[in-house]
């Protein structure tokens, strides 16, 4: 009975790993929905984990607290000389109390850790068909430059509905653009380009800032997202390069 008991131990608990994370990754092939095929919110997939992450040491805490309180009370001792014994376990036995238990908490941590790599990849993939926008950072401003030569300094205007993606780099020293609503950071380096990209779901103004100390002014280094609707900001779009090719005529 116990080397019976002890090979279904054996293979049972490889299943709390590969069960989890084929969950994972089928979470991750079938995605979410959402503006265009094959395409997920980082920002919405972040608040779902994180809630999920939440829920789940939540759960723990009170699962560990409640069995700590109740053996507390069952094992306490009833007089100042009582001493204690412990139930005689083999070696199976030990491992099996030991193992199991383990195995079942890290089956959901393993499944969070999975969808945690799986929110990653949707973080670094750019979807089809973003608008795209250059960034030099410096001390201490965000300059942005679109499609045209058109600039602009802490104010970064897009469409909205419609992903964006910016391809960033540094004049100076290291600086790390942080757009707190869309749950989204990234390092501008000088001498390299790097690029995050987000979906401004609704029009509004949402604050940059700059995540990286980069100096003294470093918290005054702040700017604006300002989503448009999508026929407006294209007619702004297409009104500033006009001027912009006015400009370089005369």
């Amino acid at each position: 009975m116990t080397g019976r008991f002890h090979r279904l131990t054996l293979f049972l608990l490889p299943l709390f790993i590969v069960v989890p994370a084929a969950a994972a990754f089928a979470y991750e092939q079938a995605g979410e929905g959402g503006h265009g095929a094959g395409m997920r919110d980082p920002a919405v997939g972040f608040e779902h984990l994180w809630n999920e992450v939440l829920w789940d040491i939540t759960i723990i805490g009170v699962l560990f607290s409640l069995v700590a309180v109740y053996l507390l009370i069952k094992y306490r001792r009833k007089s100042p000389g009582q001493e204690g014994s412990g139930p005689k376990l083999t070696l199976v036995q030990s491992l099996t109390w030991a193992l199991i238990p383990v195995f079942i908490f890290m089956a959901d941590d393993i499944f969070l850790a999975a969808k945690g790599w799986s929110l990653w990849n949707d973080y670094r993939r750019v979807p089809e068909g973003a608008y795209e926008v250059d960034l030099k950072s410096a001390m201490w401003s965000w300059n942005f430059t679109h499609e045209g030569g058109v600039t602009a300094t802490n104010e970064l205007r897009v469409p909205a509905g419609r992903p964006v993606l910016v391809k960033m780099t540094s004049m100076d020293t290291v600086h790390s653009m942080y757009l707190p609503e869309f749950k989204v950071k990234e390092d501008s380096m000088p001498g390299r380009i790097t690029y995050l990209w987000f979906l401004p779901r609704e029009p509004g103004e949402y604050l940059i800032t700059c995540a990286e100390y980069c100096g003294m002014l470093h918290s005054s280094m702040m700017g604006k997202v300002i989503a448009m609707p999508e026929e407006e900001f294209f007619s702004w779009l297409h009104e500033e390069q006009r001027k912009v090719k006015g400009g370089a005529q005369s």
